[in-house]
């Protein structure tokens, strides 16, 4: 994700400054948090960070240190400065495999109740059993996300292709993409970001397994199917080389920008891209979302979903519960839900949610109906003790594959071989 202060040495320097580096006298007088804020929505960025300086405002004896970074610099460096005792004291977080290192809030806030019953359900996905209390509250959830493809509808009909209708298959996707770029000179038929995430939808609907026996298990026959089709469409130049192959290791990349300038036919996101496209894109080309892509096994629409929470490490409990319960209010929540197009977890009744075209109105209605499209084997595998590690495993694999380091029958061996040394590392803590 593209974030003002991307590097990952910024990140950890901010971190630890901004944390630590007060005097005692300053440590004294000012209670100071810090904030670790990551989206692909500048303006939500933006927000989040002057909404930090209102609640400095309201509360003279507190220091909100907001930080942005990139979403694979939080993804890599979270998790080990959360281990050795650092780290930020709120952060938002898309890997629930956190869960130990949570703050229960509950104690320290004014009206947990109220909180609770805003959030309702949605807590629970910040709960492990055997990790949290049932009663903990943790954070919130601040957004529910869906992957769908997203097609620019101009290039279809300049090519005078019909878009794919619900109950199209990946394959037919991909060809009908294809079939587009060549008839308009489009430079990407058919890409999706460069994440482990983005590729489980289509693997879930190709019917693959990722877990057997309470094991990891990547990949079966359903899986290697999907991966040899999409090996194949590199070959020809429907689903460009270049997108997985410019970065190194299992690093996240956003294709968005791509799809702003005109260049990808169809690019396999989410609906936190709706808002950065009506934003971005304005009147340049007609765009919207379309069904997600079907398989052997259904049409599933892989789910996520990002959480703001606060860690037991803070020094101020009591101001991190403060802080959370104001960015979790239904003022707050409401105001993001609306002008960011977010699907919060917190039940905000009867949403105006700001689409300023027709275009993110139909994206938006059709994801709004995949909902219901989602594998539950995806949101089981959600709290699953090293399903991030399957994830970035897959990114790594499928690059060299891509870039022809590794054939497809060696790609498969190595994810095996990485898979049962995550079975392995998970079974020895």
């Amino acid at each position: 994700m593209k974030m003002k202060n991307a590097l990952s040495a910024a990140l950890a320097l901010a971190l630890t400054a901004g944390s630590f580096a007060w005097s005692s006298t300053a440590m004294a007088e000012t209670k100071t948090i810090t904030f670790l804020f990551t989206d692909d929505d500048q303006a939500y960025v933006e927000r989040m960070e002057a909404l930090s300086k209102e609640f400095e405002a309201a509360h003279p004896d507190v220091k909100v240190n907001f930080v942005s970074s990139g979403y694979d610099a939080v993804a890599k460096q979270l998790p080990v400065q959360l281990a050795v005792g650092e780290g930020p004291d709120v952060a938002k977080i898309a890997d629930w495999q956190l869960a130990p290192y949570y703050l229960d809030m509950r104690p320290y806030m004014k009206d947990p109740e109220g909180f609770a019953k805003l959030h309702g359900d949605s807590l629970n996905v910040l709960r492990f059993p055997g990790v949290n209390d049932a009663q903990s509250i943790n954070g919130y959830l601040a957004s529910q996300t869906f992957n769908l493809p997203f097609v620019n509808k101009t290039l279809f009909e300049q090519a005078g292709e019909p878009l794919p209708k619900p109950g199209a298959t990946l394959k037919e996707i991909v060809e009908a993409s294809a079939r587009v770029a060549k008839a308009t000179g489009a430079q990407v038929p058919f890409t999706m970001d460069r994440s482990g995430h983005r590729f489980s939808g289509a693997a879930f609907s190709y019917g693959a397994t990722y877990v057997k026996d309470g094991k990891f298990s990547f990949p079966d026959d359903a899986a290697k199917r999907y991966i040899s089709d999409l090996y194949s469409w590199t070959q020809d130049g429907s689903f460009p080389k270049e997108m997985w192959g410019a970065a190194g290791g299992s690093q996240y990349k956003n294709m968005g920008d791509e799809f702003v300038n005109g260049n990808v036919v169809t690019y396999l996101a989410g609906n936190w891209m709706v808002n950065p496209f009506q934003q971005k894109i304005g009147d340049a080309f007609d765009w919207t979302a379309i069904s997600a892509p079907c398989g052997d096994a259904g049409c599933y629409a892989m789910p996520g979903g990002t959480a703001i929470v606060g860690f037991k490490r803070t020094k101020y409990p009591e101001t991190v519960a403060s802080f959370i319960e104001f960015l979790g209010s239904e003022k707050v929540q409401r105001e993001i839900a609306e002008n960011y197009v977010i699907l919060t977890g917190a039940d905000i009744k009867d949403p105006q949610y700001k689409l300023g075209s027709q275009n993110a109105k139909d994206a938006m209605a059709v994801f709004l109906a995949s909902r219901k499209s989602v594998p539950q084997a995806a949101r089981d595998m959600e709290r699953l003790k090293g399903s991030s590690a399957i994830y970035q495993l897959i990114v790594q694999r499928m690059s060299q594959l891509i870039v022809g380091e590794l054939s497809l029958d060696e790609t498969f061996a190595a994810m095996s071989a990485d898979v049962d040394k995550t079975n392995q590392a998970i079974a020895a803590k």
